[in-house]
């Protein structure tokens, strides 16, 4: 897991060969003017999800993560403070992996909790558990998703 600002990034491009076309489209696309809901950037190798909704409690959040790809969540209004915790470290699960939306959901609780402001993404991998979207305010934010 990584946690970051937006204007670091170049830091972490050399990290996956796709991270550098995912951070020049978090970058260069004028995110605020996406609607919502997903918006292809390589087809299904790396695509971008669009979200704006009220935030959750952390007694609401359930871990979550993903096999087939790793998540770059670029917070655009709000602050989402995002549980994580080592996927090996994760010993209840809530639901069998569904392969169709690549994810499964865990009933631990987070490890720690990272606050991220506007302007700052967290990078999940797939040995990352996460738990988005906790806030007491509106969340306005991108997810990129890339291929394993």
């Amino acid at each position: 897991m990584i946690v970051a600002a937006l204007a670091d990034a170049g830091r972490y491009a050399a990290l996956h060969p796709r991270f550098a076309q995912a951070f020049e489209f978090l970058r260069n696309t004028g995110l605020r003017a996406l609607p919502a809901g997903k918006h292809a950037v390589q087809g299904e190798a790396i695509f971008a999800i669009v979200e704006a909704c009220q935030g959750r409690t952390r007694a609401e959040a359930q871990l979550e993560c993903h096999r087939r790809y790793i998540d770059i969540q670029l917070v655009l209004e709000g602050i989402d403070q995002m549980g994580w915790k080592p996927l090996a470290e994760c010993v209840s699960p809530a639901t069998d992996y569904d392969a169709a939306r690549d994810i499964r959901f865990f009933n631990d609780a987070p490890s720690s909790w990272i606050a991220t402001p506007a302007g700052s993404f967290c990078l999940f991998f797939p040995d990352d558990a996460h738990a988005p979207l906790v806030s007491t305010g509106l969340i306005r934010k991108v997810v990129v998703k890339i291929a394993v």
